[in-house]
């Protein structure tokens, strides 16, 4: 028995040696590696656009002299790149593009089946066409939108009606935001149709500095809401709010929820300057940038938060609402780990 027993040890001793001293996990195989991890994305002013279950994302980041990133993810959680068509720039700096320096804050829609990016270079405002959300995005006029001042941060919004509406910054005694309808082949606005939609005149708004910037808006109802930042973007209290109007041109209401993003129910210093859209599943969510850190302002971090709008009663419009508990930072992966 004696000598069985020592048989048996020797066996298991050679079966280990043979079979490499693999550990047994369950069914005799290794264990499984650790998932990835990812590295937090470092777009500002960061819009997303979803066509075809890809989301595309793009944000002033990288080398802003030279033109906008594009990163792409199917679930919002996994993100890859960057990858746009130009060493992973989406729209990038040539003789077919407007502008020379300081990119930001772009904007991608579809217009009449073709897709375009509105965007800021030398702070003033160009449109660029590409067939894919990929790029290369180009320059259809070779010119900026007019305007009697600098002007950034454009949102392009098409009423029901067909109607092209640009939404964008004036600097003009502060950062103030003005809307204007475009012509039916976005190549400049119509002059006598803009005028001027918010400015900082709430406590909330004027922390630090006149600056109102970085619309977006959304029609729900029948209700035009009009949602945009105040102070300056290095503050810890930079924030989002919104206002209401029955007409795309005005005048807006400021809503009283207002700033409904902001350090205090997110969390996380300077949060703002982002853009709504709508998941695969129907879902509304809004992307926005952070502060690195607590500390540190920069490089500014890319984020998405849950929102929807609820029942206000009383025949009032309905109120927009933030999951605050939803934020969650996006990271860019490794393609094929």
């Amino acid at each position: 028995m004696h000598a069985f027993r020592l048989l048996a040890l020797a066996l298991a001793a050679l079966c280990t040696v043979a079979c490499g001293g693999k550990s047994d996990n369950g069914d005799g195989g290794t264990p499984p590696p650790p998932p990835p991890t990812g590295t937090p994305i470092e777009l500002a002013d960061p819009t997303i656009f979803y066509e075809d279950g890809t989301y595309y994302l793009y944000g002033t980041g990288g080398n802003v002299d030279y033109g906008f990133q594009c990163y792409t993810s199917t679930d919002l959680t996994h993100w890859y790149g960057p990858k746009g068509a130009t060493g992973g720039y989406a729209l990038a700096k040539n003789s077919e593009v407007w502008g020379g320096f300081g990119f930001w804050a772009p904007q991608v829609f579809r217009y009449k089946g073709d897709l375009y990016m509105a965007y800021t270079s030398e702070e003033q405002i160009a449109i660029a066409k590409a067939s894919s959300p990929l790029g290369p995005f180009k320059s259809f006029t070779r010119n900026k939108i007019s305007g009697p001042s600098k002007q950034i941060d454009p949102y392009v919004f098409i009423d029901d009606d067909g109607t092209p509406y640009l939404y964008h910054v004036r600097l003009i005694g502060g950062n103030k935001l003005y809307v204007a309808e475009l012509k039916p082949d976005l190549s400049d606005i119509k002059p006598e149709t803009a005028r001027l939609c918010i400015e900082a005149d709430q406590p909330w708004e004027k922390i630090w500095g006149k600056i109102t910037e970085g619309p977006t808006i959304l029609k729900h109802n029948g209700t035009y809401y009009f949602f945009y930042s105040a102070n300056h973007y290095q503050s810890p209290d930079y924030a989002v709010g919104y206002a209401t109007a029955d007409n795309p041109l005005g005048p807006w209401t400021k809503s009283p929820d207002s700033p409904i993003m902001s350090r205090a129910n997110l969390r996380r210093n300077g949060t703002g300057h982002g853009d709504f859209f709508t998941t695969g599943e129907g879902e509304l969510r809004y992307v926005l940038h952070t502060h690195y850190t607590q500390q540190n302002v920069d490089p500014r971090l890319t984020g998405i938060v849950k929102a929807g709008f609820v029942a206000s009663g009383a025949g009032q419009p309905d109120r927009m609402q933030v999951t605050s508990t939803s934020v969650s930072l996006l990271l860019k992966y490794t393609e094929g780990l």
